[in-house]
């Protein structure tokens, strides 16, 4: 099936690993030209981009810190130098809080605000200031796809602060935002909520029996299963879908805390 991606420009935040690189691969295999964009491990955004090229597909790596504006737009501008335009943006790319996942035992009141300002910045931002960039070509060619990642914990709450679930809360009202203001215009604009997904970080995760028994299917999806579903409202085979928050499978797995 021809879901219209062939020839497209792609770029996806993030790219580098777990549901970012499954994400690169699959518009690569659909002959997308795919940018991939990392903070720190540009060795790994490479790997990606080399699998993609020997599967005869397209391929570019660009840093990016979702905390500094001045680096997103850099990064912007160094896919439309090499391809003259980004049809399609995937906002996979996140800043964990403190650093990485949210620390269950953290009480609310003791996480400083330069936390919250840190996390609100990149997550919400930072988000923000790619879509600004890639917009008005979109507008101009009145075509386009924005897909933002969010996650299940911004409809279920999670054990701890609260910076990052509430960084993706922000994203829903954006996306109703963004297909208002930009699909008069031909600009598609959704959200994708993973769950719990099987990435390299969970293999082994005393966690995964205890939830799988939670999802309908019986089954965690992986990287490549939410990948699929960010390609198909990030495509032309999407042709009239906007506004919406999409659910993968694995966004109904109860809440890790949740008794047995």
């Amino acid at each position: 099936m021809d879901i219209g991606v062939r020839n497209r420009v792609v770029l996806v935040t993030g790219g580098s690993s777990g549901i970012g690189a499954a994400v690169a691969q699959r518009y690569g295999e659909e002959g997308a030209q795919v940018a991939l964009t990392y903070r720190t491990n540009a060795a790994a955004a490479d790997t990606v981009a080399t699998q993609i090229r020997d599967k005869g597909g397209d391929a570019m790596t660009v840093a990016m810190d979702l905390n500094d504006p001045a680096s997103v737009t850099a990064a912007v501008d160094a896919v439309t130098q090499q391809w003259g335009t980004v049809d399609i943006l995937v906002a996979n790319a996140v800043r964990w809080d403190a650093g990485g996942p949210p620390d269950p035992s953290a009480t609310f009141e003791d996480v400083p605000l330069t936390e919250w300002t840190a996390s609100l910045d990149a997550n919400v931002t930072g988000v923000v200031a790619a879509i600004r960039h890639v917009l008005p070509g979109m507008r101009a060619r009145r075509w386009g796809r924005v897909v933002l990642v969010s996650s299940s914990v911004a409809e279920q709450g999670i054990p701890g602060p609260g910076p990052y679930g509430a960084a993706k809360a922000a994203l829903h009202g954006l996306v109703r935002t963004l297909a208002w203001n930009a699909g008069r215009d031909g600009v598609l604009v959704n959200a994708v909520l993973p769950g719990f997904t099987l990435t390299d970080r969970q293999a082994g995760s005393p966690l995964v029996d205890r939830l799988t028994a939670t999802v309908p299917s019986r089954r965690l999806s992986g990287a490549d299963d939410v990948a699929r579903l960010i390609l198909f409202y990030g495509s032309a085979a999407n042709a009239n879908v906007t506004g919406e928050l999409v659910r993968d499978g694995s966004a109904t797995a109860k809440a890790t805390y949740v008794g047995p």
